[in-house]
């Protein structure tokens, strides 16, 4: 496994989370003890960093872990192994896996999360109010009429009049209850925010504001994100860097631009192949996958991607690939990564 942290950088610009062999299986219990029989392997060794003000997008297909890999930098699941590390303004940098509730609370007040449903994610019975000010609420960060106006003053930063603050949910469209779920995250004034999927649930135009609000609020507030999706055109368009993550591992890593015009894996490419474009001349290349997502709880032997690859070989079949850095800040899990030339989108999303 190559080192992954960013080479001859001062301390100042260390990564604000590095994640180090996170794993998260989830057991298979069977039989009228619930023995357990097997592991579904969700997450499987999963590196990467993340650096202040950057945003990192993770995409594959669903059920390949990104969900999962954003709920345990939260602990909102319990990793299985590995480490995430945090540079907290107060703690310092801490292993977020080690960390007792206390601290886990401490800790949460610069690590929030937007979830991608905004129906099932709002309390039907609590207002605005109570929404937005619940996590102000249990960190006491503020109460009385001090949490009225920081409740207020976060409805107006996300695009929403205060007076809806005495509202339910019922009352507001799903983009409007986005907003407030963004509010939500966003009110402990947080360094860093996993957004999941954020954008999958709303129409097209919706989705551009409220990807445009994403943007203008990491500027106006130094935040970080951690970008969940599955659209690569939403990812092209927000993200710094990319992860893609096939089967609970990460399969290529580099920045926008790069992987975007020059993808190193084939399983990229066929995921690069998919993305409409607004050109009605023919593509030269469509890349169909064949066969199934690989079972994560009975994975193939060596390359897991190895049965749905036209590239793939014998090596493949047998023995896993290392995740090579192909050039520089360029990784790839592939055992040509080196060799294989593959077909991008040169016309991608602007920026």
């Amino acid at each position: 496994m190559p080192d992954l942290m960013p080479q001859s950088s001062p301390a100042s610009s260390e990564p604000l989370l590095v994640v180090e062999g996170l794993t998260k299986y989830f057991p298979i219990r069977r039989g009228f003890f619930k023995r357990v029989v097997g592991q579904v392997k969700a997450v499987d060794h999963v590196d990467f960093y993340v650096q202040e003000g950057e945003t990192l997008g993770l995409v594959g297909e669903s059920g390949c872990g990104k969900t999962t890999t954003g709920r345990c930098i939260l602990r909102a699941i319990e990793p299985t192994d590995g480490r995430i590390l945090f540079r907290d303004p107060k703690l310092g940098r801490v292993d977020i896996c080690k960390l007792d509730k206390e601290q886990i609370r401490l800790v949460r007040r610069n690590i929030r999360m937007i979830f991608q449903d905004p129906y099932a994610s709002l309390n039907p019975r609590m207002t605005l109010l109570d929404i937005v000010g619940a996590p102000l609420r249990a960190m006491g960060l503020a109460h009385g009429k001090e949490l009225e106006d920081r409740v207020a003053q976060m409805l107006q930063l996300v695009g929403l009049r205060p007076e809806y603050m005495r509202r339910y949910p019922h009352a507001f469209s799903g983009g409007q209850r986005q907003r407030i779920g963004l509010a939500r995250a966003l009110a402990p004034y947080p360094k860093f925010v996993v957004c999941d999927e954020p954008v999958s649930a709303l129409d097209v135009s919706v989705q551009a504001q409220i990807l445009n609000l994403l943007e203008d609020l990491q500027e106006q507030m130094g935040l970080t994100y951690l970008f969940v999706a599955h659209d690569l055109s939403v990812v092209a368009h927000i993200s710094d860097r990319v992860a893609v993550m096939y089967v609970g591992k990460i399969v290529e890593l580099a920045s926008t631009a790069e992987l975007f015009s020059s993808p190193k894996h084939p399983y990229t490419e066929a995921l690069l192949s998919a993305i409409p474009l607004p050109d009605p001349r023919p593509r030269e290349k469509r890349v169909l996958l064949t066969g199934e997502v690989a079972n994560p709880a009975n994975p193939p032997s060596g390359c897991y991607f190895h049965p749905r690859c036209s590239y793939a070989e014998e090596i493949c079949k047998t023995h896993e690939p290392e995740f090579d850095e192909v050039t520089p800040g360029h990784y790839v899990k592939c055992h040509f990564g080196r060799e294989l030339s593959l077909t991008g989108v040169v016309r991608m999303p602007d920026r």
